[in-house]
């Protein structure tokens, strides 16, 4: 029999029904499932009991989703986080994603969509450190990235990157000087099937530019290839 812990999901919403669905439903999948109904409770849940991953209302009382990403992110926490909104436009979404959000589902939206989007953001973050060619810290300007302990420094400071830009500097790093389109980040990073219209992985990579590079608006290392791309540089 397997000792493996199940995995934590927190899930922050303040609708009842749904509430109640999404726990049945986690449960049945064999997930560890908690709860809360408002962002500040959301984010005290957070740091006492350290749930794998929260999937996170924009609309809370007390204190909004949004609020509740940025404020986490700002402490330095790295839980992957699902952004979950009624609301579907590209405003809200790039939002969620600039303030670092892992990933965004817009109701109505299916269990089975919800749990693969779970399952993959663990997948990648459980094997990202064994994955071929990877190594194990990668060095590029003022920038060091150690993929074993999840911890970054520029300048000798220490670096707030979300889960997905480690997986973004991941990739890259198994690929330096290759050009890589949007399509593949969107389906190795992300694990999205076929070429969906998204400004998902621009608006992640102008997220990092800020964080890296001397000067976001002329990068150094992550570079636009016109039409094709990116490409990274050390």
């Amino acid at each position: 029999m397997s000792t493996e812990r199940k995995k934590r999901v927190l899930i922050v919403e303040d609708d009842p029904a749904l509430i109640l669905g999404l726990k049945d439903g986690l449960a049945f999948e064999g997930f560890e499932v908690q709860h809360a109904a408002d962002g500040e409770t959301a984010l005290a849940m957070v740091r006492s009991e350290r749930p794998d991953v929260v999937v996170l209302d924009i609309m809370l009382p007390r204190k909004s989703g949004l609020d509740v990403c940025q404020t986490l992110r700002a402490e330095g926490d790295t839980v992957p986080i699902i952004m979950l909104s009624a609301r579907g436009t590209e405003i809200d979404r790039v939002l969620g994603l600039k303030i670092g959000a892992d990933d965004y589902v817009t109701k109505p939206f299916s269990m089975a969509e919800l749990v693969a989007r779970m399952e993959a953001i663990w997948r990648r973050n459980g094997f990202q450190s064994q994955a071929a060619n990877q190594p194990a810290r990668l060095q590029f300007g003022m920038v060091e990235v150690d993929f074993e302990k999840h911890a970054a420094w520029k300048a000798g400071q220490p670096l707030t990157l979300t889960p997905r830009e480690f997986l973004i500097l991941a990739y890259f790093a198994k690929n330096i000087g290759r050009v890589i389109s949007r399509t593949e980040l969107l389906q190795k990073v992300w694990e999205y099937e076929g070429e969906p219209v998204t400004r998902t992985v621009d608006t992640h990579m102008a997220n990092l530019r800020k964080k890296i590079e001397p000067n976001p608006e002329k990068p150094n290392h992550l570079i636009t290839v016109h039409r094709l791309g990116y490409k990274f540089k050390i």
